[in-house]
């Protein structure tokens, strides 16, 4: 197997929340020699410096000043979050049982939760001598189970199934005599008196790779943990001289990305203010230079439901990086932005396959569109085709792992110059390291 393939399975059997797929990809940052930049402090930053700024513990921008004059920028925006359900404050439920509130985050399908061994995770904020502080908590064992019901107490649950997610998808504690059992485990591992918390339901399934060619990978939330581990892989192993690239992971991408750390907030505007203030460069005269890849996955050919897709742009797992298209602007690629990165991936010999929704299946959106409205440069929606979106445990190619990693190593160190009207050079050979 790929050592990075063997990487990746380790990334996703750790980013059991947002905030752990953070922890993780900043880890990866640290270790290849990026220095932390906070937002409260005076940044001071030099030709050649490495660099990465953390926004709410669950979104994160790096970036590389180049060695030589800026002379373009090149964006990914990828995200962490994913559907799931969030655990309410006061959240047991005792009677018979004891059980767990929670509400749903993001659309989700439901069924695939059930019968599942599940935990917790994410950020709990405790009391310390010095105040509040944020600590990651990841309680590592089956804890709770969301049981089914009986066919004989629901003998049309197979002809489909209306979810109330206040009845429905509550899970199991334990007895009557396991109240207030849960909060000592999460209390314990965060080490203090608990005063707010983020917490989610994951499942315990490990990542898989599997088939009699072993060419899939199943893991919860490779949408869209898989674009942004493979977009940080690629910013990593790119090279330029010039092209300064910058690593976008947002967060609350699932629910609008309307939070101070998600695409629609100002992070990666006020990120790119700072920076063309501590480099004394024009930020105005950078973002025209600028070209944006918004990297979140794509919906692969179903082989059971061939008529879902559009018969002309289905792309197949393990068939290359997907463009996405959408008339109605739910993605940003025109044919500008689809004609550079297919400039790109040719150059990389990367395969390329192209997405449209069936034209009267309306389908979801994703964070480039969000994006534009703070930074408006050209971009390319792209992402790796994947089966069952939005469920608790989702399968995509392997082969499209690499495929990702290589075309957005040649896109970092990529340079865009000319105009539409006299004609564009995309010049890709600053990608030493591709």
């Amino acid at each position: 197997m790929d050592t990075r393939i063997s990487e990746l399975i380790a990334f996703l059997d750790r980013a059991h929340s947002v905030y752990h797929a953070t922890a993780q990809l900043k880890k990866m940052l640290e270790q290849a020699g990026y220095e932390a930049l906070a937002e409260n402090r005076e940044w001071i930053l030099a030709p050649g410096g490495k660099y990465y700024v953390i926004r709410g513990g669950s979104a994160l921008i790096a970036f590389r000043v180049p060695e030589q004059t800026t002379a373009g920028l090149v964006i990914s925006a990828s995200h962490t979050d994913r559907p799931t359900f969030k655990v309410k404050e006061n959240g047991e439920i005792t009677g018979k049982y004891t059980q767990l509130a929670t509400e749903k985050y993001g659309g989700m399908l439901i069924a695939p939760w059930l019968d599942r061994p599940l935990s917790i995770a994410g950020r709990v904020l405790v009391e310390t001598e010095k105040g509040v502080e944020s600590r990651l908590v990841d309680i590592d064992r089956d804890l709770l189970l969301i049981p089914n019901v009986a066919i004989h107490m629901n003998w049309k649950a197979n002809e489909g199934q209306a979810w109330n997610p206040a009845v429905d998808t509550l899970p199991l504690v334990g007895s009557e005599q396991a109240k207030g059992k849960l909060w000592k485990f999460v209390e314990e591992a965060a080490g203090g008196k608990i005063l707010g918390h983020d917490l989610y339901l994951y499942v315990r399934q490990k990542a898989s790779v599997w088939g009699v060619e072993e060419a899939y990978i199943s893991a919860m939330a490779l949408d869209d943990l898989l674009c942004a581990w493979c977009c940080t892989k690629g910013f990593l192993e790119s090279h330029s001289d010039s092209v300064m690239p910058a690593l976008c992971v947002f967060d609350s991408e699932e629910v609008g990305s309307a939070s101070t750390q998600g695409a629609a907030s100002t992070f990666l505007e006020n990120v790119l203010a700072r920076v063309c203030g501590a480099l004394d460069l024009n930020k105005e005269k950078l973002l025209s230079q600028a070209f944006m890849v918004s990297a979140d996955n794509a919906h692969a050919l179903h082989p059971n439901h061939p008529e879902y897709a559009d018969s002309n742009n289905a792309p197949l797992l393990g068939g290359g990086v997907v463009v996405k298209f959408n008339a109605s602007q739910k993605y940003t690629t025109d044919g500008l932005s689809a004609a550079v990165f297919r400039k790109i991936c040719a150059d990389a010999d990367v395969p390329v396959q192209t997405y449209y929704n069936r034209a009267d299946l309306p389908g979801g959106s994703t964070l480039g569109c969000i994006s534009l409205s703070h930074v408006s440069v050209p971009s390319v929606d792209i992402g790796i085709a994947q089966l069952a979106m939005h469920s608790c445990y989702e399968t995509a190619g392997l082969q499209d792992v690499l495929h990702m990693i290589k075309a957005m190593t040649w896109c970092y160190g990529a340079r865009i110059e000319g105009n539409l009207e006299n004609g564009l050079e995309v010049k890709t050979n600053c990608s030493q390291n591709a």
